[in-house]
């Protein structure tokens, strides 16, 4: 089974990432299935296409778009599986589909993403938990390296580049490389901002 030009995936777990526990207990954060912030991103290579040569291998984790196991209601009221499935639990990912990978237990950007960590808001005048638009280099590419533009350097983006991610328990914002506008130099007295409730993702 090998698909000419996408990744066949299963989503590692359930297609909604919306339940949780506490003390004991599960809790279901959300049961709208239109909330894209709920589905599951996280998925397996089952099938790497045939007209593409890539370093992602069968087996491995990769973090794919929300719409991939997203289900929808049709006119009729039905449910319906993403326009990516393919049948039995395996859906079809195209290459711009796929923003991370894992192997060898280490993450690798795929393409041109990249991954950015959240500052904490130091201004005491403003009500904001993080800093707008400044993050922290966290996952890297290619093109960045290029820019001389390096691990662990706190940067500047574009206004609504930020798609929000949980990775190892890490919220991390996902972007194009040139998003990146400004590179500010090292994270010293920056501190990383982390929401408790991206632990229990």
């Amino acid at each position: 089974m090998k698909s000419l030009y996408d990744f066949i995936v299963q989503p590692i777990g359930e297609t909604y990432n919306n339940k949780t526990k506490v003390n004991g207990k599960e809790l279901i954060l959300n049961n709208k299935i239109e909330s894209w912030k709920f589905v599951n991103r996280n998925a397996k290579v089952i099938s790497t296409p045939s007209a593409f040569k890539t370093d992602i291998k069968i087996g491995d984790t990769v973090v794919v778009h929300q719409n991939i196991f997203r289900k929808f209601y049709n006119m009729q009221g039905e449910k319906k599986n993403s326009r990516s499935y393919f049948k039995d639990n395996l859906y079809f990912v195209s290459l711009d589909q796929i923003y991370l990978y894992k192997n060898n237990n280490k993450w690798h950007t795929f393409g041109d993403r990249c991954f950015i960590k959240p500052i904490e808001n130091n201004d005491v005048l403003k009500h904001q938990k993080t800093t707008p638009y400044v993050g922290i280099l966290k996952y890297t590419n290619s093109s960045l390296k290029a820019r001389n533009i390096a691990l662990n350097d706190v940067i500047g983006f574009k206004p609504g580049a930020e798609w929000e991610f949980v990775i190892d328990n890490q919220l991390l914002y996902c972007m194009k490389s040139n998003d990146i506008v400004i590179k500010y130099g090292s994270k010293e007295n920056q501190k990383e901002y982390n929401p408790s409730w991206a632990n229990s993702c």
